[in-house]
């Protein structure tokens, strides 16, 4: 006999975009539940290391996320969890905002407590029922045994569109021409950096790195991160397919995350490639901080401090849903009518088979909007998406993939989802301008 629980909203996926999503239904004052496997929350950026979050601003330097994203960020400062937004000293981006995983855990469930919201943490959610048009109840397994959660709004943030899928709504995976996805990476941490010495590295040979390093202040601003060492990847002949060392730094003062492993040609929903990906994500791992305790400045005393719970994934599925946010909207900075959330993030694209990543930047103001329709799942009432599965292309999941603009979407998510409990509509047919009101009320930017 199944146990049933019963909610206004029902977000699946407790990531950064779960997280919003809950928070920002739970405040509109409906009741609300959030479902996620692991015992913690925080998706990629707690069980993956995604780190550090990237970016609030335009590449110019103008904040265009804000509302419960900055929140968080402003919460986690009062206990010593961020320093606040510091500038990318990779110079890829205006800016990069380092955390601490385990604070911000922390500060996830109180936030979600706070807004009166249920969290079903070691909870998978593997079954949809859907009846007239509507999802009436997601299933979930765990060691509780079969759980029926029912809702009247769902928001799916399960980061590989899972409540999407298993309800039969339209989903898009990968490149349009053959499925194939962005590469995973392992991300792990080392402690025993030397950062001065690396500081020192990228000062005496510029050219031996990123040509956007903003070297002109690099001896007054905090390091952030690096991208580069070019002459030594080349040397080292370490059999991963990319093409400079990457990392960020902190949160602690001799720490660094390390974004170098990559895992391609692997489909991030199908369980064999998974495990494939994590064996030898693992064994990447250990190549790589062989090579930089060898070949990179400041390195020669640093040891592997902790590595992810699990492979970073980039992209899987998606939805398609009302509207699919394409590289033109995102690179003419492009303004909609239906405006839920901004981004500053240039265009992100990494190889699913080659080494390299495209890069290009946004046009005009350095930001494009995010319209609503991208989080409205196609034939059903009651399902909107956010974070990494909204419906977009390819080469535009590049940019809305990344931390902020998953809080931003969630949040949005999260708040329609509400409003449409109360005035029991349809999500494509809730006044758009009533959200958007709302959003601005909390302060979000559009």
């Amino acid at each position: 006999m199944k146990h049933t629980l019963e909610a206004d909203v029902v977000v699946v996926g407790g990531g950064p975009a779960g997280i919003a999503a809950a928070i920002a239904a739970g405040r509109q004052g409906a009741s609300t539940v959030l479902i996620e496997r692991y015992g913690f929350l925080g998706g990629m950026s707690t069980a993956a290391s995604v780190y550090p979050w990237m970016t609030f601003h335009t590449e110019q330097g103008e904040q265009v996320i804000k509302g419960l994203a900055q929140e968080i960020v402003d919460r986690l400062m009062e206990r010593g969890g961020s320093p606040g937004h510091l500038r990318d000293t990779v110079g890829f981006v205006y800016s990069v905002t380092p955390y601490h995983p385990e604070i911000f855990k922390v500060l996830a469930v109180d936030m979600l407590q706070e807004a009166g919201v249920k969290l079903l943490a070691h909870s998978f959610a593997d079954e949809v029922q859907v009846e007239g048009g509507k999802i009436r109840s997601v299933s979930l397994s765990g060691k509780s045994g079969r759980i029926d959660v029912r809702g009247r709004m769902f928001v799916d943030t399960s980061g590989d569109a899972d409540v999407a899928h298993l309800a039969g709504a339209p989903t898009l995976k990968g490149r349009e021409e053959d499925q194939r996805t962005q590469p995973m990476t392992m991300k792990f941490r080392m402690r025993g950096v030397d950062l001065e010495a690396v500081r020192q590295a990228m000062l005496d040979n510029p050219a031996n790195f990123y040509h956007k390093t903003p070297f002109a202040e690099l001896d007054r601003l905090p390091l952030t991160g690096v991208s580069g060492f070019y002459a030594e990847w080349k040397a080292g002949q370490v059999p991963i397919n990319r093409d400079q060392v990457l990392f960020f730094t902190g949160p602690a003062e001799d720490e660094v995350l390390v974004n170098c492993t990559r895992v391609q040609g692997l489909d991030g929903t199908s369980i064999e490639d998974l495990t494939l990906a994590e064996a030898i994500g693992r064994k990447q791992v250990l190549m790589m901080a062989e090579f930089l305790q060898k070949s990179i400045p400041g390195f020669a005393k640093a040891s592997i401090s902790s590595v992810g719970a699990q492979i970073g994934i980039r992209e899987t599925r998606r939805i398609d849903g009302l509207y699919r946010l394409s590289i033109e909207d995102v690179l003419e900075g492009r303004r909609f009518d239906d405006a839920i959330a901004r981004s500053g993030y240039p265009i992100d694209l990494h190889d699913p088979s080659g080494k390299g990543v495209t890069s290009a930047f946004i046009k005009g103001s350095g930001a494009y909007d995010i319209p609503y329709r991208s989080l409205i799942a196609q034939g059903l009432d009651n399902l909107l998406a956010a974070g990494r599965c909204i419906s977009t292309t390819h080469e535009a999941l590049a940019t809305t993939r990344l931390t902020p603009s998953c809080m931003a979407t969630g949040e949005a998510a999260g708040t329609a989802a509400a409003l449409a409990c109360a005035i029991d509509v349809p999500a494509r047919e809730l006044d758009v301008k009533r959200l958007q009101e709302r959003l601005l009320r909390g302060n979000a930017v559009l």
